[in-house]
This record gives C-alpha cells, sequence and structure tokens, in this order.
C-alpha cells in the first residue's frame, strides 16, 4: 500500500484543489454568469454528458485493455498499436452512424433546439476525450496517475474559469465561448500526448502478430460494455433530465449535484492508483494483497468522505443561499447524491477487483443491470411521481445502493472477500455522533462564520478519536510522517 499511500494522496491533493476550481465555477460562476440564460449553462452539461457517455462507445474498453495487459505483455508496442487504430475506429464507426440516423437520434432525445443547433461539438468532443482517456490509461500503467489527473482537474478547469469570466464580462459571445470551451478538450489531450511522448511511453510498432487478439478482443468486448453502460449509469439522470424535463432544469440540477458528487473525490484518488496494482497482484495470485487493498481503500474512503459528508450537510443551508434564488433549491438532491456516493466509496474497489479477475464477465451484467434499474427509477420518480430534479437524485441513490450490494455479494461469493472490518462500524458510529452534536449548536446569524465554525468543530470532535482508536493505519501513518517533517 506505500504506493497507493503515496500518489493517493498526491492525487487526492490535485482532486481537492480541482474540486475547489470546480466549486467556484459551478457554485458561484456559472449560475451567475447564465443567470438570464440557465439553458445555455443546461447545454454544456448536456453536450458533455453526451460526450462522455459516446466516447466510451467510441474507445470500445481500449483503456482498460491497456492497464489489464500491457505489464505482462512483451509486444507493448504492438498493443499500444491496436489500441489507437480501435479507438479511431470507433470514433469512425460512431460518426457514421450520427449521420446515417441524424433525425432518428435527435427526435428519440427529444432534442431542443437549442441542442440540435450545436450537436456537432458532441462529435468533436467525443474524438478528443476518447484519445485523451487511452493515453491517460498509458500513463497510469507507468504508475503516472497524477500528469492526466492535474491536466483534467486543475488545467481543463482553470481554463474554464478564465473564459467563463470572459463570457460573463460580454467580451466573448456565447458561440465563442462553446469554441473555446471545446478547444480545452484539444489542449489536454495535445499536453498530455507530448508529455507521454518526450518520457517514451508511446514506442508503437505497426503489426498486431505478436498481440494475443483473440484474448485481447474478447477482454475488450466484455470492459468496453460494462464500462460503457457504467459512465451511461453516471450521465443518465441528467440526460433524462433534458429529455423528460428542460435544459434549465439541466442547470439546476448540475449545481446540486455537484456538491453532492464532490464525496466521491476520494474514490477516484485510490482507484486511479490501485487498478494497476490489482493486475500485478492478479498476475501473483496475491490474494492477501487483494484484500489487503480492498480494505484499506473502504476504511481510508468512508473516513475521508464520511467527514466531507457532514461538511456538506451540515452547511447545505448555509451553501445554497450563496446561490441565485432560482438554483438555491436543490438541497435533497445534494442530500442523496452525497449519501450514494458515500456508500458508494465505502465498498472500496469492488469494481477494480471484479475487472482485474477472471471473473470480470460479472462487470458486464451488473452494468447491464444498474443500466435498467437507473432508467425505470428515473422515468418513474421524474415522470410519473413528478418528482423533478429531486426525483432523479433519488433514482440515483437507489440505483447505486442496489449496484454496489450486488458487487460486494458477487466478491464475497466468489472469492470470500469483503471490505469491512470493526473499525468500519466504529467509523459509521463516530460520523454519526459527530453529526448529533454539532447539530445541536444553533446557527451564527453570519453564514460564513457558521459555515467555518462547524467544519472546524467536526474535525475538533472526529479526528482525535480517529487517532485514538487507529481506524484507519494509512491515515495515521500520514499524519505521523507529517508531523516528524514538518511540525516536530
Amino acid at each position: 500500500m506505500g504506493i497507493i499511500s503515496k500518489q493517493s494522496v498526491r492525487n487526492s491533493f490535485l482532486f481537492y484543489i480541482g474540486m475547489g476550481i470546480g466549486a467556484i465555477n459551478t457554485v458561484l460562476i456559472y449560475p451567475n454568469v447564465f443567470n438570464d440564460q440557465p439553458e445555455h449553462w443546461g447545454l454544456i452539461q448536456i453536450l458533455v454528458a453526451y460526450s462522455m457517455v459516446i466516447s466510451t462507445f467510441s474507445t470500445l474498453g481500449i483503456p482498460k485493455v491497456i492497464i489489464r495487459f500491457f505489464s505482462a505483455m512483451k509486444a507493448k508496442g504492438q498493443l499500444l498499436f491496436l489500441s489507437f487504430l480501435t479507438t479511431f475506429f470507433g470514433f469512425l464507426l460512431v460518426t457514421f452512424v450520427y449521420i446515417v440516423f441524424k433525425d432518428s437520434i435527435l427526435d428519440f432525445i427529444n432534442a431542443s433546439s437549442l441542442l440540435k443547433d450545436h450537436f456537432l461539438f458532441i462529435l468533436l468532443l467525443v474524438f478528443f476525450i476518447s484519445f485523451y482517456d487511452v493515453i491517460s490509461a498509458i500513463s497510469n500503467v507507468y504508475l503516472n496517475s497524477v500528469t492526466p489527473i492535474f491536466l483534467n482537474e486543475i488545467f481543463l478547469k482553470s481554463y474554464c474559469m478564465v473564459i467563463l469570466i470572459l463570457h460573463g464580462f460580454k467580451i466573448l459571445d456565447f458561440n465563442v465561448f462553446l469554441q473555446l470551451f471545446t478547444t480545452g478538450f484539444i489542449l489536454r489531450l495535445l499536453i498530455l500526448f507530448i508529455i507521454q511522448w518526450k518520457n517514451k511511453r508511446l514506442s508503437i510498432n505497426l503489426g498486431i502478430d505478436s498481440v494475443n487478439f483473440k484474448e485481447i478482443i474478447s477482454f475488450g468486448l466484455f470492459v468496453f460494455a460494462s464500462g460503457a453502460s457504467l459512465v451511461l449509469v453516471s450521465r443518465l439522470d441528467m440526460i433524462m433530465i433534458g429529455m423528460l424535463l428542460d435544459l434549465e432544469h439541466v442547470a439546476f440540477y448540475t449545481v446540486a449535484f455537484f456538491i453532492g458528487n464532490a464525496i466521491k473525490v476520494p474514490g477516484r484518488a485510490v482507484i486511479s492508483i490501485s487498478a494497476p496494482l490489482l493486475v500485478k497482484a492478479w498476475e501473483k495470485k496475491d490474494f492477501h494483497e487483494i484484500q489487503t487493498i480492498y480494505s484499506k481503500s473502504s476504511i481510508n474512503q468512508l473516513i475521508i468522505g464520511g467527514v466531507l459528508f457532514l461538511c456538506l450537510w451540515l452547511n447545505i443551508d448555509n451553501l445554497l443561499t450563496m446561490l441565485p434564488e432560482k438554483f438555491s433549491h436543490g438541497k435533497w438532491v445534494v442530500f442523496f447524491i452525497g449519501l450514494s456516493q458515500l456508500f458508494n466509496i465505502t465498498t472500496g474497489v469492488n469494481g477494480a477487483i471484479i475487472v482485474n479477475s477472471k471473473y470480470y464477465r460479472y462487470d458486464l451484467s451488473t452494468n447491464f443491470l444498474l443500466i435498467f434499474i437507473t432508467i425505470l427509477t428515473n422515468y418513474f420518480f421524474i415522470r410519473i411521481c413528478e418528482y423533478g430534479i429531486n426525483g432523479a437524485a433519488l433514482a440515483t441513490a437507489i440505483s447505486v445502493l442496489i449496484f454496489n450490494l450486488i458487487r460486494l455479494l458477487i466478491i464475497k461469493i466468489k472469492l470470500n472477500m469483503h471490505p469491512f472490518s470493526r473499525n468500519t462500524v466504529y467509523a459509521i458510529i463516530l460520523l454519526f455522533a459527530t453529526y448529533q452534536i454539532v447539530s445541536l449548536f444553533p446557527k451564527i446569524e453570519n453564514i460564513y462564520i457558521d459555515i467555518l465554525f462547524r467544519t472546524i468543530l467536526v474535525g475538533v470532535l472526529f479526528i482525535p478519536i480517529m487517532f485514538r482508536f487507529k481506524l484507519s493505519e494509512d491515515i495515521n501513518n500520514i499524519f505521523s510522517d507529517f508531523w516528524k517533517r514538518y511540525l516536530k
């Protein structure tokens, strides 16, 4: 866990800086810049949502293929050639489908005139997102997950902040803003490509004669379908809001969803570096190492995500009052999304364990089940119950809960592993007790002082007890090293 701890700290640091920049953009700048035309913000979110989903189809599972096979394969150059060739073919296939079935697709998704006018931006974004994901996977197999995370979380979000401000001051009109927004994805890909090229990680050999083509295709098709379905589910709520409601509601949902979704940041940091190490552990049949990664990823994410959830929920009313009035009605969206993501990260790296094991086919079936549940619950709560954006968030929470329970059962039955321990129970009790105590304190009239007070109080109550009972070995060691180096 040494490498995981070290890079997870770096990755978490970058993720949280990125989350801070994203918070400024999403909670402060976007709502004010698009206060008069929220449908423009909704359009941006829908373009990105569709692009993320379609790019997963166009890569045909190649990023996960690279992570699974790269370290053990001698013909690495041929694997890279196959990866880029397959991704380009996937993009051409997606483009062909759009050209042939354009009218049917736009009718099926109930596209507004605004979306129809700008739909071609999706194809551009698909191309640059697809190849960025492939090159990110190459960076990750060299155990350098920091670079793609920096470009995604810091560079791209900072770039968006600049063009947002320029648009807000009427220096850029919306069409120019949208063109520059797309350019940010181009720059992100070019920078990552140049870095990998300079580090000689992109040595390509033409041909695939030394590649176990059958095994790669078999694995790739399964992870392609499961990965595409998982990304689809992550964007389905937003897509269905756009289909069943309108682009304005997409913008309103985006703010609250972002706040609640911040809980998953620790999980992104851990999984980005854990996946390659899990592959190596599977190659060695080192089940003890797999169990260690599984358990520690769970308790670490529960503690960090749990504290973050407490700080968000205890301050939710204060946070929402800082928004323009029309964007401030997503309190229960924050709750449902935050709670579902807390459970999601508490189950540890269960997805990475399944995908990199011989039971990877279960990943496909569970993801298809997740799609079905997500579509059904979203339609029920949004259209039938008419709960609007709160219904979309509740549907996501139910889907994530069922999905992760099934994955926990699969790993328990097939591998006799689970990520929980006594410390999991103690951490949950401590989180609940901390919430109850802090919520007893009366509100301070100044919302900024109240936010600071409640956040500090959570830390004062939770952290010393966490250290005293050694709920997480990794977190204790990190703070101990930090104390010895810089504070003692």
